[in-house]
């Protein structure tokens, strides 16, 4: 008979949960109908729950460090090619500063999520600092205080209820700056005034690392009901192929405030392609990328599953279309499908100035292109 812990009595939690995922939410009751789209979920699982080991399993906002939310192989909740993403645990009744680099990106900015403490999915976003809004040196560099007195720039307050950060560093660059292992931000983050050591793990503090590994699991799983059955935010279509208006996102959880934000999910037959009509507004960094049902990013690292500015062939009068196909059609800006009937598409639009035109589609024969 194994000695009896609180770490054992969460283990055997955690696994029946990862079994309540598989029985539950890889299948029909998330509008799963064929084996391909249970393999997408086992792969989404696996995703989470390492995510949730890095990100949440040893979490401690006395002793913060920043961690990589996702990369090329760790692909969960809504990841982009053009960005790397890093997040930290805080507590509102303590004061930090966040040192970091630009590092070449045209967008840089710290969001402060609520709800997120116990490795739940953040429950809204509870304010914004992006580059506009604090100083950077001639070498990139920056400084940003989080909590206490206010201060005119660099700076953001920690409500009550503020439990984690998210930083997020845009490129517009020609390959994707997420799979470019020379992209470092060098971010750090301290307790203002210091902090003394966590105590040694012990029972408790390993059992409430594994039940917050639980929580983001569940939060990001059963806990996220199909997009079928509830009414998505503003910004998300249901209808394949059509998108709607892009606008911001509010303040819903792990959205960038200072974004407008436009998603749809594509239907496309084996020898069709999707032509997306489009223009770039005037804003800071923008794109569009292919992502699972599961808001995974297709293999960015291998295809052409993205497109920003940069990459983007323009028509003459600043227009473009962007073709999503099985197999390369031989024209500009070809969107890589990797096969896949059905997927998501995910426009974003940074710091944009004016009316953004919303993107149209169309279905057209493969080989009418």
């Amino acid at each position: 008979m194994g000695i009896d812990t609180e770490s054992r009595n969460a283990l055997r939690e955690l696994l029946d949960l990862i079994a309540e995922v598989d029985e539950r939410w890889a299948g029909p009751e998330w509008n799963l109908a064929s084996a391909d789209d249970v393999v997408g979920a086992h792969r989404a699982l696996l995703h989470l729950l390492e995510g949730g080991l890095v990100g949440a399993f040893e979490s401690d906002p006395d002793q913060p460090e920043f961690r990589r939310i996702v990369t090329p192989w760790r692909k969960l909740t809504g990841d982009n090619p053009d960005a790397i993403y890093y997040d930290a645990p805080v507590r509102p009744e303590r004061r930090y500063v966040v040192r970091g680099s630009m590092d070449g990106a045209v967008y840089v900015s710290i969001t402060v999520e609520v709800g997120a403490g116990d490795g739940s999915m953040a429950t809204r976003t509870a304010g914004v600092l992006n580059d506009t809004a604090f100083d950077v040196d001639d070498r990139g560099r920056f400084e940003i205080h989080l909590g206490g007195a206010p201060r005119e720039r660099n700076w953001l307050p920690l409500e009550a209820g503020a439990s984690r950060i998210t930083t997020r560093h845009y490129w517009e660059e020609r390959l994707p700056a997420a799979a470019d292992p020379r992209r470092n931000p060098a971010l750090r983050i301290e307790v203002v005034g210091g902090a003394p050591p966590s105590p040694p793990p012990d029972d408790a503090r390993v059992a409430a690392g594994i039940r917050r590994v639980g929580r983001f699991l569940r939060s990001r799983t059963l806990e996220q009901p199909p997009m079928v059955s509830r009414q998505p935010p503003r910004f998300v279509s249901l209808v394949p192929n059509v998108f709607p208006a892009p606008v911001p996102p509010g303040d819903l959880g792990l959205a960038a405030a200072d974004a407008a934000y436009s998603m749809a999910p594509y239907l496309i037959g084996p020898d069709q392609a999707l032509v997306m009509h489009a223009r770039w507004p005037a804003c800071r960094c923008a794109n569009v990328s292919l992502w699972t049902r599961h808001m995974q990013t297709y293999d960015y690292a291998h295809r052409p599953v993205s497109l920003n500015r940069v990459q983007t062939r323009l028509e003459s009068d600043g227009s473009f279309r962007a073709v999503l196909a099985h197999r390369d059609p031989g024209v500009p800006n070809w969107l890589d499908t990797e096969g896949r009937a059905f997927g998501l598409v995910f426009w974003r639009f940074f710091l944009p100035e004016g009316e953004i035109e919303t993107p149209r589609a169309e279905l057209v024969p493969l080989d009418s292109l």
